[in-house]
């Protein structure tokens, strides 16, 4: 087995078949967006994502999908540091959920959200009689980005405390430092490579986030409707080319915040 693994022909037809998968599978979907999108011309291109339906709802999915991450960031580091640091019954169990966004369907997710949160819930009915309105506004797109992004922080920032010596924290003890400064000088500085990358992968994923988002959002231009919910309305009505001018613009976002989590991780690895 050992000696066909060698072998050159082997080699090389394995080599390219996983090259021709990833061709067909990732390079070639977003080269035909890149090409719809110029299709007709730079002009027409411009012209789509400069009209203001569309423009307003990239800032929307761009503070929302931030407010998102930086949620995600705080409650992901506060679980990740109570499933590494404290022993309690139900911790397996806790700690297997955390990946339950990633295995459930995100309509699934969504419908959740409006059950629970819903005009006809305990908890939405009580938030409208203090006036406040949940589903088929922005907190439920935020509630909604929140649960689809939830494990990225928490899974890159435990392997992190794992790895984390303790003899650093006594050493800091034995000098003298108190709790909150041993914290914020050698556990913060330990955990901020992943409370960054998982962070920034949150917000790339909270991006495109469409199945949770499009049953709980109201999609009213300006206020709720959100870029991947306006792309999917576009492609109805046949415009593919004003669908594909906004999915450029989400797609070099996400390859930007790709780029600099790579670079980050390379500096890491360089010290």
């Amino acid at each position: 087995m050992n000696s066909l693994l060698r072998h050159k022909g082997w080699t090389w037809g394995f080599r390219s078949t996983i090259l021709l998968y990833f061709v067909v599978l990732i390079v070639l979907p977003i080269l035909g967006v890149y090409y719809n999108s110029f299709s007709l011309g730079f002009k027409n291109f411009v012209e789509s994502i400069s009209d203001p339906i569309a423009w307003r709802s990239v800032l929307l999915t761009l503070r929302l999908a931030l407010m998102a991450a930086i949620i995600n960031v705080v409650l992901g580091t506060m679980i990740a540091w109570v499933l590494v640091r404290y022993k309690f019954p139900g911790r397996p169990l806790l700690n297997s959920m955390v990946d339950l966004p990633f295995a459930l369907p995100t309509a699934v997710g969504g419908l959740m959200i409006l059950l629970l949160l819903g005009p006809g819930s305990l908890i939405g009915g009580a938030a409208e009689s203090l006036g406040l309105e949940i589903v088929f506004h922005q907190p439920a797109i935020v509630i909604a980005m929140v649960f689809v992004t939830f494990p990225f922080v928490i899974r890159a920032v435990q392997p992190l405390l794992e790895e984390l010596d303790p003899s650093e924290e006594e050493a800091a003890y034995t000098m003298g430092a108190k709790g909150i400064r041993v914290f914020r000088q050698v556990i913060v500085p330990a955990m901020a490579p992943g409370m960054i990358g998982g962070g920034m992968l949150a917000f790339s994923r909270a991006l495109a986030e469409f199945g949770a988002v499009v049953l709980v959002a109201g999609n009213i231009p300006g206020r709720t409707l959100v870029s991947s919910v306006f792309i999917y309305g576009e492609v109805e009505s046949d415009n593919g080319t004003g669908a594909a001018a906004v999915s450029i613009i989400l797609l070099t976002l996400s390859f930007l915040i790709l780029w600099l989590i790579n670079v980050a991780q390379m500096r890491g690895r360089r010290r």
